[in-house]
């Protein structure tokens, strides 16, 4: 109890307890749906139209993405100092603004050079407002008990796709592509904004230097937490840019392994569920194990789908599953993983850290892949990923030890 508390005044109100958890959860999560949805998720359904309309090259309309990629990495470390001095509330809602404002100067773009600009605002809205700062914001709320709400919060993101792509087609068919721009960009305005200034918690701001001398600088690692750390950072980056090559080469790659184009469409779509179902799994079984268990088990799913897929093509559907729920599942571990084993204090600041690698993976992820398209065509490009898998998991296993340790230190 606080000596104001003592003394006989008011005992501060905990953030946490101001809101239902339900609320915030709930708040973010419809957010999140909204943000991928009209960010990451926007070109593949927008890309084809724009550049029929415009002229302009599909290539650089495609490649817009990773140029805000490129920012929302670039931006994600100070992101991360920022929510962990202030809080997520005005992070978040910063990423509303943000994303909104890109819409509209997309949706009202006369040339390609501003089209593209328009990316680096949606960018940095993107390391503003995606996973890692909600992450990290719930992180700064809930402490080591935000494992459930960030589990949470990925099976409402898990249905991004499901949702805006149909949304997408919808507005682009009957408003054309500028005007679902522009709609996204009110949705975001008069949806997204008001749910994070009303659902989340005012928090207080954390003094940048801790009050004794010889206190630790919050997200300054001790000695023994850094080769964790760099293992974490180095399987994340990998584990994404692998996810990354999978999602936008994933048609290529299964007919390469004798799949007809109708069938790798139908395949493609049971990765959605098929992640969904991972986080409704590890949401039921994992929650009273350490979360590193979690991401060896995200891990595993991932090797041993991509695995069957190269040498049992005949087992597709199985293997798509299999995949599909090893990633889910990496979505919840990314946020949990680093909570568990770095503790609440910095948990923002090191996300950010996390992030930069993985974003900037991210962004250069399809040009990796085309180059190994052209190099080792499809059935080398599909056997590198599965090399590239197995190099994750055995990134994961020197961790075990490391985060089961933590969990025993008093």
């Amino acid at each position: 109890m606080s000596q104001v508390a003592m003394a006989g005044g008011a005992a501060p109100v905990d953030p946490a307890a101001s809101r239902p958890r339900l609320v915030v959860v709930s708040a973010v999560g419809v957010a999140q749906i909204l943000a991928w949805g009209s960010s990451y998720y926007l070109p593949a359904v927008l890309a084809g139209p724009i550049a029929a309309e415009t002229g302009w090259p599909l290539g650089w309309v495609v490649g817009a993405l990773s140029v805000g990629l490129l920012v929302s990495g670039l931006v994600s470390p100070r992101v991360g100092h920022l929510i962990e001095r202030h809080g997520g509330r005005p992070v978040l809602a910063t990423s509303a603004v943000l994303l909104a404002l890109g819409l509209l100067a997309i949706g009202l773009a006369p040339t390609l050079p501003l089209f593209i600009a328009a990316w680096l605002v949606i960018g940095a809205g993107m390391g503003c407002g995606l996973y890692d700062p909600a992450f990290s914001a719930l992180g700064r709320l809930y402490g080591e008990s935000a494992r459930p709400a960030i589990t949470q919060v990925t099976l409402f993101g898990g249905f991004a796709s499901t949702v805006c792509w149909p949304l997408t087609a919808f507005l682009a068919a009957h408003l054309g592509w500028r005007g679902a721009c522009l709609t996204y960009a009110a949705l975001l305005a008069v949806v997204v904004l008001p749910l994070y200034l009303l659902a989340l918690p005012r928090e207080e701001d954390r003094a940048p230097k801790p009050a004794a001398a010889d206190a630790p600088l919050p997200g300054h690692l001790r000695p023994e937490q850094r080769t964790a750390f760099l293992l974490l950072a180095a399987g994340f980056t990998l584990a994404y840019g692998t996810m990354t090559v999978i999602g936008v080469h994933l048609l290529m790659l299964l007919q390469a392994q004798g799949v007809a184009l109708a069938a790798a469409v139908g395949l493609g779509a049971l990765i959605g569920p098929a992640q969904v179902g991972g986080r409704v799994l590890e949401m039921t079984f994992g929650k009273k194990a350490h979360p590193i268990w979690s991401l060896v088990a995200s891990s595993v799913l991932v090797a041993v789908g991509l695995g069957l897929l190269v040498a049992t093509p005949g087992i597709a559907p199985a293997c798509i599953v299999l995949y599909g729920m090893g990633s889910g599942i990496r979505s919840i571990v990314r946020g949990t993983v680093p909570l568990a084993m770095f503790g609440r204090e910095g948990y923002a600041i090191l996300m950010g850290r996390l992030g930069l690698p993985t974003l900037l993976a991210t962004a250069a992820a399809p040009l990796v892949g085309i180059w190994l398209l052209e190099w080792v065509g499809p059935s080398g490009t599909l056997a590198f990923l599965f090399g590239a898998a197995l190099l994750h998991l055995a990134l994961v296993v020197p961790l075990v030890p490391l985060a089961l340790r933590g969990a025993r230190r008093p």
